[in-house]
């Protein structure tokens, strides 16, 4: 069994007074139970009825006084990504239960981006993330649980579930499903992302059906998220480097039988954070986010980490908006060989030493700040203390000798993003491009055109209305760029939209651009043949038209009418606010007058 010991909080520096204070693992259950949420459920001869529900379910009469965890799982049937996660999540309950909690296990839902990727379903995918964190929320709330540990295993159930923790603030501890094994494609290792590529060599004829029918196959040959550094596993990178997840916890791929080890280790040490009274607020700084937004960079992961850190920072009433995570960004190493930029995925990363090992070499070389807390209750200085370097393995590289001094990803910001938008540059040579632009106005019609190849090297091809409002839903473009990548033109087009891209998009593709084109912002006020201008070296993106041109262009401009005008959809469009601080859709922990814990 792993073994992680939990530092006891000594302090209660800025903490509402009488509210929380410190408390050894081994005061009295009792004591404990009459600060925590489920005491207004279990405790008092009012709670009777209360209490005979949980005898209905075979609870006894030490369990139903003791404290309540809540083992939140994304599990379903849609994705590989997910169908490990009811079993990982009996392995926690065995946890929480060995250290004297009572788990209660409940699932919420996931959408995977790989089975909604290009086509309508797509839209579903971020809406998702809200409605993650909304419905653990209200299951918490409702049942009144005093801790959480979370498992998600897809792109957007990871900050979905973050984002509950910050929101409730109880003790909770994040866990990963874990990635998928890769595929083996005539002796060659294989990911989604070159299924979707194989897509862009049969429009091409370099693959022939048969072809296309022997990779789908092979590549995907095992539980778990998409094995390479696409948002899934950027998100799980993330969840360490913010103290959330135990160490290299997030690195084991699925089938390994570790997993069950971590799960477990995880519902001990929950109670042990019950006991100290850590939440995760006081996890989830300022200087946390830059630790994550770091370990982003430095491993070349995905451009939607711009989106989730922000949203999470949200949660917690921090400012930590698009552009913070950018200058981080900027300063970083990219110094972890993983694909899509790369050779290597998420289970060798985790055979030469984890996430731990990428962390330690930032860590090492001033890139990440080592006195901030984390869920074993110690700094991540102090987790990293015994981590040695391996000298024997390339997948990652020292800070001081990186692939590139300049982070995996890059903000961008001019006058046809004055808001901001973001570019994954790790694995490319070229950081500047300059084109026509060639608008279409909605994905669909931009698929259709790479598919008959009616583009042009040299165009930027511009997809727009598909941003947070505009969509609605934000979709990524995985279908359209893998396509062009495909038809190997991944370095002769640069696109960009108000959308945004899959962690396993390459080439030139920027994504985020806001304002965004449904309320009027420059993207939407793109002409063909516009000359647009890229410069991922210096931070810049514009078209070469004047203020003034700009300006009576956006006069003439009318919105567009939405299709979505009832449901989830319609909701979403209007609540979400933009790209830039997270597309979050409440206004957030700092206006928050009580968080959920101290009720």
């Amino acid at each position: 069994m792993i073994h992680i010991p939990v530092r006891r909080r000594t302090d209660d520096v800025g903490r509402e007074p009488g509210r929380r204070f410190a408390m050894d693992a081994k005061t009295n259950k009792t004591n404990i139970k009459s600060r925590l949420p489920s005491r207004h459920v279990t405790e008092g001869p009012e709670r009777a009825p209360h209490r005979s529900y949980l005898y209905a379910m075979g609870l006894t009469t030490a369990q139903i006084h003791q404290p309540f965890v809540g083992v939140a799982s994304c599990w379903n049937e849609a994705a590989p990504c997910n169908i490990s996660l009811m079993r990982q999540a009996q392995a926690v309950k065995k946890g929480v239960a060995s250290a004297g909690g009572t788990p209660r296990e409940f699932c919420t839902i996931t959408v995977t981006d790989g089975i909604a990727m290009g086509h309508d379903g797509m839209r579903s995918s971020l809406p998702s993330r809200e409605a993650i964190a909304d419905s653990v929320e209200l299951t918490i709330r409702g049942h009144s649980y005093d801790a959480l540990v979370g498992l998600a295993g897809c792109d957007k159930s990871l900050p979905g579930m973050m984002m509950a923790m910050v929101r409730l603030n109880v003790p909770s501890i994040f866990i990963y499903g874990g990635s998928i094994l890769p595929g083996n494609f005539r002796g060659q290792p294989v990911t989604v992302q070159d299924m979707f590529e194989a897509v862009g060599k049969h429009s091409t004829g370099e693959f022939s059906d048969a072809d296309l029918d022997e990779i789908e196959r092979v590549a995907c040959p095992s539980a778990g998220a998409c094995g390479a550094q696409f948002t899934a596993n950027t998100m799980a990178t993330v969840s360490e480097a913010i103290g959330l997840a135990l160490p290299y916890s997030a690195g084991a791929p699925a089938p390994y039988e570790i997993r069950d080890s971590f799960c477990m280790a995880a519902g001990e040490k929950v109670m042990d954070l019950i006991a100290a009274n850590i939440r995760p607020r006081d996890i989830v700084t300022r200087k946390a986010l830059e630790n994550a937004a770091a370990v982003v960079a430095a491993s070349g992961g995905s451009t939607n980490a711009a989106l989730h850190l922000p949203a999470i920072a949200h949660e917690c009433g921090i400012k930590f908006d698009l552009f913070d995570v950018a200058e981080i960004f900027k300063k970083t190493p990219y110094v972890a060989d993983l694909k899509p930029g790369g050779r290597y995925v998420a289970k060798d990363m985790f055979e030469v030493g984890g996430i731990p090992l990428l962390m330690k070499t930032l860590l090492d070389h001033g890139y990440l700040h080592g006195d901030c807390l984390t869920v074993t209750g110690r700094t991540i200085a102090e987790n990293l203390k015994s981590v040695k370097w391996n000298a024997n393995q390339d997948v990652v590289r020292s800070a001081d000798k990186p692939i590139t001094v300049t982070g995996g990803v890059v903000g961008l910001k001019g006058n046809l993003a004055p808001e901001g938008a973001i570019v994954k540059v790790a694995g490319m040579s070229e950081l500047k491009f300059s084109g026509p632009a060639r608008c279409f106005d909605r994905e669909e019609d931009a698929f259709e055109a790479v598919q008959k190849r009616t583009y042009k090297e040299g165009e930027v091809l511009v997809i727009r209305y598909e941003g947070p409002r505009g969509g609605p839903g934000m979709r990524e473009m995985l279908a359209t760029t893998a396509a062009l990548y495909g038809q190997g033109m991944g370095g002769k087009v640069a696109l960009i939209t108000d959308g945004r891209f899959s962690g396993a998009t390459r080439g030139f593709c920027i994504g985020h651009v806001g304002p965004e084109a449904a309320i009027g912002g420059p993207i939407a006020l793109l002409r063909d043949g516009d000359l647009i201008e890229i410069d991922a070296n210096i931070g810049t993106l514009n078209v070469k038209l004047s203020d003034a041109e700009l300006a009576a262009r956006k006069k003439d401009w009318k919105p567009r009418e939405s299709d979505y005008r009832s449901g989830a959809l319609w909701k979403y469009a209007q609540q979400v606010g933009p790209a830039i601080g997270g597309a979050v859709t409440h206004p957030g922990g700092a206006h928050e007058k009580q968080c959920y814990a101290d009720i």
